[in-house]
């Protein structure tokens, strides 16, 4: 090492030079220390954020891979779940009236109508196995909501249930059954619904794929809450989910766009696009959070053709 010392300076003067220095050096590694210091700690700092952000992403993945899995082939029909369970079905329009009792109707269903041309057909699956009337019931209020009363600003309408059996695309002498049309031969039991369709908030334990209104178990802290839009017959949700904010929809002037910005704000939950295809054809009002279900006299007729 070598150091270079000023001949024209005494030696204390030379070793304060060197001081000076040194002062000078330690300042200015103390300086850099504790700017690595700092940039290590935003380093860290983001490397969290980016893994806090990549696990997001995954979650946002597998809850996306979940969602696709768990899509039904009755999900692009008219649907809903009875109180007892059991998946309800319907057309949403002559195609699709067609394709369903086509294809997916089975000898355990219950196939519900309307006498109105337009309406759609429903099937309440295994209903004559797995349910009772009950869900008959329900679906009834569904094929109400979604038959063609609704457009015309009715208040009830009359809904008929047969066995598979009974439906056939054979027609009478003399006559041809148009695309979504089917005869409909024996007796047919008759409900007078309203029409009245409604959506609610409900919570799922993702854990488990369990609904509740609430849920005070021991481990409900330990698997995730999800908020999710329910929908269907005012009497199904009052029954099944027990909850105490439903949004009742029922005929009006509002347009369809407007009654899902409507619903979407009072709910926050669920999207626009859903709610509106969820929702009856037509025109609609809310008419509050909730309201009393009701069914007329059951009655019976005769076969006839139905559209």
């Amino acid at each position: 090492m070598q150091v270079e010392i000023d001949l024209k300076k005494s030696v204390d003067e030379n070793a304060g030079r060197y001081y000076d220095k040194a002062k000078k050096l330690k300042k200015k590694l103390e300086g850099a220390r504790e700017t690595v210091d700092r940039y290590k700690a935003q380093l860290n700092e983001l490397e969290s954020k980016q893994e806090m952000y990549e696990q997001q992403e995954s979650e946002k993945e597998k809850k996306k891979a979940t969602r696709v899995a768990n899509v039904k082939w009755y999900h692009k029909y008219h649907w809903f779940v009875s109180s007892e369970g059991l998946v309800c079905v319907g057309g949403r329009d002559a195609t699709q009236n067609e394709i369903l009792v086509k294809k997916h109707m089975e000898k355990n269903d219950y196939v519900l109508h309307t006498d109105m041309a337009g309406s759609p057909f429903f099937l309440v699956k295994e209903g004559q196995v797995n349910g009772t009337e009950v869900s008959v019931e329900e679906c009834a209020q569904a094929v109400a909501c979604h038959s063609r009363a609704w457009k015309e600003g009715l208040g009830t309408v009359d809904v008929f249930y047969v066995k598979p059996e009974q439906v056939s695309k054979e027609a009478q002498a003399g006559e041809n059954l148009p695309k979504g049309a089917f005869m409909v031969r024996g007796e047919t039991k008759y409900f007078h619904p309203e029409l009245k369709f409604a959506f609610a908030k409900n919570v799922v334990k993702e854990d488990e794929g369990e609904t509740s209104d609430q849920d005070n178990s021991d481990d409900s802290e330990e698997s995730e809450i999800i908020e999710e839009l329910v929908w269907g017959p005012l009497s199904c949700l009052e029954a099944r989910f027990g909850l105490s904010e439903l949004v009742v929809v029922v005929p009006g002037r509002e347009k369809k766009s407007v009654l899902a910005k409507s619903v979407l704000h009072k709910l926050k939950v669920g999207l626009i696009d859903e709610i509106v295809a969820a929702m009856p054809a037509g025109g609609g009002d809310i008419k509050g959070m909730k309201s009393k279900k009701g069914f007329g006299k059951r009655r019976t007729k005769g076969g006839k053709k139905k559209k």
